[in-house]
């Protein structure tokens, strides 16, 4: 399966549609957004992806009680998702997963840093897809990780 994988959109909308459109390509049915979406006017274009979207919050989603409304499958993390036979992992940052569930997962979302990371260790997949704001490195990436073969591919986001 091919899931779309986007962090960190900080109420740039601009780029969040940018990256809804290329995620609205056959074949991506699912989207896995690890927080800091922040407002709920920001929201409700995620609430408007055509698949599923697994979301948990980010230390900067303030307005939970709003974004719950928009989203009610926000939650916190850590956030378990079933694929291709594969545990993933959806958490905002890397330093917040405990070890059993690192333990627990076959690949591990994160974001929170704003920057891409793209790492096999021990034959488990840590994949940050960077920010798709741009506010923080001037660069807007996401990404869409085949849950069956690991592979991830990394779209460069017009800013």
């Amino acid at each position: 399966m091919r899931i779309g994988v986007i962090s960190d959109t900080h109420d740039r909308l601009t780029t969040l549609r940018a990256a809804l459109e290329r995620f609205a390509e056959p074949g991506i049915d699912m989207l896995l957004h690890p927080g800091d979406v922040i407002a709920p006017f920001a929201a409700r274009l995620l609430a408007e992806f055509h698949g599923t979207l697994h979301i948990t919050y980010g230390n900067n989603d303030g307005e939970r009680a709003g974004l719950k409304n928009v989203l009610p499958q926000i939650q916190d993390g850590p956030l378990f998702i079933e694929s291709s036979g594969k545990t993933i992992l959806l958490h905002h940052a890397l330093d917040w997963c405990a070890a059993e569930d690192i333990q627990r997962a076959d690949v591990i979302v994160t974001g929170h840093t704003h920057e891409l990371s793209i790492e096999t260790r021990a034959d488990k997949l840590f994949l940050n897809p960077g920010e798709c704001c741009g506010w923080v490195t001037g660069r807007a990436t996401v990404a869409v990780l085949d849950s069956e073969s690991n592979d991830v591919e990394v779209i460069e986001v017009p800013i």
